[in-house]
This record gives structure tokens, C-alpha cells and sequence, in this order.
């Protein structure tokens, strides 16, 4: 049920929602704000909750609870403060998210919901001849099911709907905390009993608003854990149990549109870079409103795209969304009957997904295959060979090729500065904006398209790649030539001739495999 935590004024209570709650119905209004994020969003909750094998005796899963981590400030900063960082990978006492909201109604209204995970410990006990139990790591009943202590976890949510004009007169402060509590459910034939305990967890939410310019604002939610640590000093397995797991903010609102701070609309490049998130990433989530913006903002602390989706073909979580699910649901149907009965031991989540496996359709499971979400056009007859065919690559000299960028001839030795597409570029190449680089080589796919082989100019491994051919892979289009004056021959005497490849003769010259997002 509900915990009720009244805020008063022109807000709604907040309220914490257990797992059964969190899915009862909700008005018109708030299905069209969050429920366009709502699988995304989950698979967030439950992202590393439990991984393949799925079994409780796997070493991955003996250590959990990697992503949003809340902890009790005491326990958190013992040895000195946290540095914040834009991902919540590490553990911390608050996460804040600041991002852009446009709003031209003095009405506006933002809706903010914070979601986590509460640890609860499954303990199985066994019964004795005199009515006495004693805790057990496994115990199997008569029947033969096997029961086995473990950590579970409960989804809890948290929700403030506030008038804008209240946020930029201050905002509002409320607690989000989780009760503790004790259930126990006997086994069959009085075996024994399992008891889940939960210990409670104090945290509070924070949400204000700023003027950043007519009509914008900057929003800032920060969560924090508020617990006093029942022992700084203690393991992170006991610490967690006061622990925010898996925490994100999804916000939305009525008469508001929030703004992209990885692709910001023209003009709104500095405010976006003006934002500070500590432990959390925050995208725009659902269809965009119009280019660069959109009705609801997921935070999230795994670093995402704009408007994130979940595959259509995806028939369930696996709770390892970096994973291809059609090698885990292989691999899954591969365990043995012994450690298929250990994971739905394991917990029922573990017990749904071998349900799943072990019933999907033969339909359901080819279109895991693989799916085209594109296509481009076919490119003209070329006069020369086909790839595949003898004399494809003749003519071709990554070393010494040149591609036409902004009306500029760039090759090996230009020198570029780095321009990531905003939109479906690689996480770790947008790292890289604005930085400039060396180019190495010119390749050209199978497909026709080229990409320009680089190395970073102050990146001290720099002359170390060049040499065994580790480079990072850009189209033209996310290039910025730097000057004619700046096509720099090697170093070495002048007049020297340029060297035909960067390394050594043979994989240089054929084109590399690539992967979606510009890197090899």
C-alpha cells in the first residue's frame, strides 16, 4: 500500500508505492506523460538485478546493485567526499539532475517521479522437532522444490506534481521514505518458513526551477539520502539495505517541453552546457515534441540516447540490456535441468524469464534474428569491381586517399577537429567533440560509404595506436578541416615521403568492420 506523505499547497501528496500499487491505474493525463518511457524506465529499475545464468550460486550475481546506488551520507563519505561524475556506476548520497524546460503558460505544470529499488532479504528458515526455526541457506520441501535465501529487491516510486510558478519561488522539499517491514510465508508440509525483511530507507526530494530566459527554465531535482548509517564502517552488503538502488527521475508536466542537452536546439548550446548533473545522465524520452525537445525527460544513471527505446522484437527483460537477447535466450534454453531449477530458486524473476525461455514461439524467437530499422539508398553503378569481387580494391591507399570535407582535400595528415553527429553517434565518440585530431587513413566500407581513420592530438597513446592501427572512425560530415596549412607530412627530414600506411602493409589497406555509432 501507499505510504501518504502530504506536501500541502497546490501539490499532490507524494507518495512511496510498492511494487503491486505501482501498477494501478493511473488518469489520462499521467499515462500520456510517462508511460512512453514506462519500458525504458523499467529497464532501468532492473538493469543487472539479476544476470544469466540467472543462479544465485554465479559469481556475478554475488555482487549486485551497480547503477544509482543512494547510500547514507555517513557510510558514503568516510574516507572524504564523492566526485560527482555524469553516470551513477559509482556510489553516492544524492543524485541531481538539471535540465531545460520551455514553458509558455503561466499555469505550467511539472510532474517529477523518482523510482528505486529497496533491498528486502529472503531468508529461509528451517523448522526444528520443537517448533523452532533456524535460518538456512537452502532448504528443499517435500515436494521437492528447492528454496534458497537471497536478496530481493521491491520497486518503489515516489511523485510531486507542483506548479511551475511555485518552483521558481523557491520549490519544494519532501521526504520519499520506504518503511521497513517483516512478512513470512510457511513452506509446504511445515518445513520451515521464509521471511523477507526490509529495513527502512529515509531519502528526500528536492525540485526548484530558475529563469534562464523568456520562457526557459533550468528544473533541478536532487534526491538525496537522508539515513543515518547504522554503521559507517560496515561492508557494502550490509550499507545497502539503507541503500536507494537503481534510481532515476522521469519528469513531465502540463504545459511544458523539455529540451535536449545532448543535441540542444539552435541557440540553447550554452544554457544546455550551463546544466549540472551529479550520478545521472538525463535524455529526452517518448516522440519528440519537435526537433531537439520533447514532453518527458528520463534521468537515468546509465548514460543513454535521446529517446530511448526498447526493441518492438524484445519479448521481455533479461535484465542485461547491453546483452543481445537472442544470445541470452539461447544460452538461457541451453542451462541444464539442475541449474534451471537453481535459478527459479534464485528468485521469481529468474523463474519468469525460464518461463518465457522455455515457452516462446518459434515465430517470437526468429525475429530476434536481427531487424532492419533503415534503409539507404543504393548508390549507382560504380565503373570498378564489386567489393567482393577480384580487383575490387585496386586503386585504393588509405594512406594516401583524400576525401573532400567542407570543399577541403583531407587525408593521411590533416589535421581536423572532431564533430560528432549529435543524433545515433557513439557514447564515447561525443566524448570527443570539439577535440582535434590527426587523420591516419581513408577507408571506404563495403557498403560505399567512407570514414576517416584518426588519432586525438593529446592523446598520450597517440604514436602507440598509429602504430599497431587502433583508431577511433569519423564520417566526413563529422569532421572540421583545420586549414590547408595544417595537411602536415610525417615527422622527419623535409622532403621526406610520406609513408604509404600508417602501420604495416596488408589489414591497413582493407576496410574495417564497423559497428553502428562510427567506431570499428
Amino acid at each position: 500500500m501507499a505510504d501518504g506523505v502530504g506536501v500541502g499547497g497546490g501539490a499532490v501528496g507524494a507518495a512511496l508505492v510498492d511494487g503491486d500499487d505501482a501498477g494501478g491505474p493511473r488518469d489520462a493525463f499521467e499515462r500520456d506523460t510517462f508511460e512512453q518511457v514506462g519500458a525504458v524506465a523499467d529497464a532501468v529499475l532492473y538493469e543487472g538485478y539479476l544476470l544469466y545464468p540467472y543462479r544465485r550460486s554465479s559469481p556475478k550475481n554475488r555482487v549486485r546493485w551497480q547503477f544509482g546506488v543512494l547510500l547514507p551520507r555517513a557510510w558514503v563519505e568516510r574516507d572524504g567526499p564523492v566526485a560527482p561524475g555524469i553516470s551513477g556506476s559509482a556510489d553516492s548520497w544524492y543524485q541531481q539532475t538539471e535540465c531545460l524546460v520551455r514553458a509558455s503558460r503561466a499555469d505550467a505544470v511539472v510532474r517529477v517521479r523518482v523510482r528505486c529499488l529497496q533491498m528486502q532479504d529472503k531468508q529461509v528458515e528451517q523448522a526444528d522437532s520443537t517448533g523452532r526455526y533456524r535460518p538456512v541457506e537452502s532448504l528443499r520441501t517435500a515436494d521437492g522444490t528447492a528454496h534458497l535465501s537471497f536478496e530481493e529487491a521491491v520497486p518503489r516510486e515516489s511523485e510531486l506534481v507542483l506548479p511551475l510558478a511555485e518552483l521558481l519561488r523557491g520549490g519544494r522539499t519532501a521526504p520519499v521514505d520506504a518503511a521497513g517491514g517483516v512478512e513470512s510465508e510457511p513452506l509446504p508440509g511445515g518445513a520451515g518458513r521464509t521471511v523477507r525483511r526490509r529495513r527502512e530507507v529515509r531519502a528526500a526530494v528536492t525540485v526548484t526551477a530558475e529563469p534562464v530566459a523568456p520562457e526557459l527554465y533550468r528544473l533541478r531535482v536532487r534526491t538525496e539520502n537522508t539515513g543515518e548509517a547504522v554503521n559507517p564502517r560496515a561492508p557494502r552488503h550490509e550499507a545497502l539495505r539503507q541503500a536507494l538502488i537503481a534510481t532515476h527521475t522521469l519528469m513531465g508536466g502540463d504545459g511544458v517541453e523539455f529540451v535536449s542537452l545532448i543535441d540542444p536546439p539552435e541557440g540553447l548550446a550554452e544554457p544546455a552546457r550551463q546544466c549540472r548533473n551529479a550520478f545521472t545522465f538525463p535524455v529526452l524520452g517518448g516522440p519528440p515534441a519537435r526537433p531537439g525537445s520533447a514532453g518527458v525527460m528520463l534521468s537515468a544513471p546509465i548514460i543513454l540516447p535521446d529517446h530511448p527505446q526498447v526493441a518492438p522484437e524484445s519479448p521481455g527483460d533479461l535484465h542485461d540490456a547491453a546483452e543481445i537477447d537472442e544470445i541470452l535466450t539461447l544460452r538461457t534454453m541451453l542451462l541444464t535441468d539442475e541449474e534451471k531449477a537453481e535459478a527459479r530458486a534464485t528468485d521469481p524473476r529468474a523463474a519468469r524469464i525460464l518461463d518465457r525461455v522455455d515457452t516462446m514461439p518459434r515465430e517470437v524467437f526468429e525475429r530476434l534474428h536481427g531487424a532492419i530499422r533503415s534503409l539507404t539508398p543504393v548508390p549507382p553503378p560504380a565503373d570498378r569491381p564489386a567489393w567482393w569481387q577480384e580487383g575490387g580494391d585496386d586503386g585504393l591507399s588509405p594512406a594516401t586517399d583524400t576525401v573532400f570535407v567542407a570543399g577541403v582535400a583531407v587525408g593521411g595528415g590533416s589535421r581536423v577537429r572532431l564533430r560528432p553527429r549529435g543524433r545515433g553517434a557513439d557514447a564515447q565518440d561525443m566524448f570527443l567533440d570539439g577535440r582535434t585530431a590527426r587523420v591516419a587513413a581513408v577507408f571506404h566500407d563495403v557498403d560505399g560509404s567512407v570514414h576517416l581513420a584518426v588519432t586525438v592530438d593529446d592523446d598520450p597513446a597517440a604514436e602507440l595506436h598509429g602504430w599497431y592501427g587502433r583508431f577511433h572512425y569519423f564520417r566526413p560530415d563529422e569532421l572540421e578541416p583545420l586549414g590547408h596549412s595544417d595537411v602536415l607530412e610525417p615527422s622527419g627530414p623535409a622532403g621526406s615521403p610520406r609513408p604509404r600506411s600508417p602501420r604495416s602493409p596488408g589489414p591497413a589497406d582493407r576496410p574495417p568492420e564497423r559497428r553502428p555509432g562510427g567506431r570499428p
